[in-house]
């Protein structure tokens, strides 16, 4: 696993972009900047397992290097089931299908395509994954991706929704921030670091309430909704369709 050091020397002020240079350092890069990120992907692992339906389909939505898709394909039990690993980003989806094909990998039910999550039609779902994907499209899209996987799901099927969040107190969002940044720099960042990729995010990366969250997936039909992990401002829901 390469070490991300991206934002390690100064440099002038461009927006984050899901590039080769990212995914060539992602999974370091998503380890160390979000906390608790190895135990969310076990859960999803364990939460499709219990939902996965023979005969269904599973979304992986904003996979990137597919940690999620291959949580829950060694999670499941049977193959009697189609999991697409979608990302608009060629260069981690690239790196995803190299790896299921590499000698000595698994035989797994995981397509990869590259694509537009907000133009996937979605069908015959048990379990759709957005894994810190929703804060980085559009917010005026958002309200439609989610009734898409609504209408998509089978009755009694799943979404796992994870985010970094912000709170609606400024004082306890503030705090948050704090937080995590200092557990960036525990986890060996510089100061210099967590600031250069606050600011290439800052236009990228939106974040909204747990309540915000709550209210749009309620909307678009889901029957219930909460919030199963949380550590600073992350956070990971599952909605029952």
């Amino acid at each position: 696993m390469k070490t991300d050091t991206i934002f390690a020397m100064p440099q002038s002020r461009a927006d984050f972009v899901f590039d080769d240079k990212v995914a060539s350092v992602f999974s370091d890069m998503i380890n160390r900047s979000v906390p608790g990120y190895a135990t969310i992907l076990s859960m999803i692992g364990v939460l499709a397992a219990r939902f996965c339906v023979p005969g269904s389909r599973i979304y992986d939505l904003g996979c990137s290097l597919g940690g999620a898709s291959l949580a829950m394909a060694h999670q499941i039990s049977h193959k009697d089931y189609e999991l697409l690993a979608i990302d608009n980003s060629p260069a981690m989806t690239t790196r995803l299908e190299t790896l299921l094909t590499a000698p000595g990998s698994s035989d797994l039910p995981i397509r990869v395509i590259c694509g537009d999550v907000c133009e996937i039609d979605i069908s015959n779902a048990s379990v759709v994954v957005l894994n810190f994907t929703l804060q980085f499209i559009t917010p005026e899209k958002r309200d439609a991706l989610i009734k898409t996987i609504a209408d998509g799901l089978q009755p009694g099927g799943i979404l796992i929704l994870s985010e970094k969040i912000r709170f609606p107190a400024e004082p306890l969002n503030e705090l948050f921030i704090d937080l995590y940044h200092e557990f960036k720099q525990a986890q060996g960042y510089s100061a210099l670091e967590v600031a250069q990729k606050r600011a290439a995010l800052e236009n990228v990366l939106i974040p909204e309430t747990i309540d915000t969250h709550k209210q749009r997936l309620q909307a678009a039909g889901f029957s219930s909704c909460d919030v199963w992990f949380q550590c600073f401002n992350f956070c990971s829901m599952v909605a029952v369709r």
